[in-house]
């Protein structure tokens, strides 16, 4: 269910907020991949940041898809 919410996010340049740690996050998603260890992650820029996090599946909750408007990515998102 989260990959899809993600997924469904990332597609359509929604930004998303999520409980992580005991803290609210609101996420530009960029992409969902596997950690080294083999964890699910989601890459993205949180609110008022410049920088790329990570954060790890199994410490969100609550995810929510804002409806506000669509954002542009800081990072290049090359197509095949």
């Amino acid at each position: 269910m989260k990959s899809e919410i993600f997924a469904n996010a990332i597609l359509k340049r929604k930004r998303v907020r999520f409980i992580y740690h005991l803290d609210e996050i609101i996420l530009e998603p960029y992409y969902i991949s596997k950690s080294r260890n083999g964890k699910k992650v989601i890459y993205g820029r949180p609110n008022n940041s410049s920088e790329v996090k990570k954060f790890e599946y199994d410490k969100i909750y609550n995810i929510k898809i804002l409806e506000l408007k669509k954002f542009s990515p800081i990072i290049p998102i090359l197509s095949a």
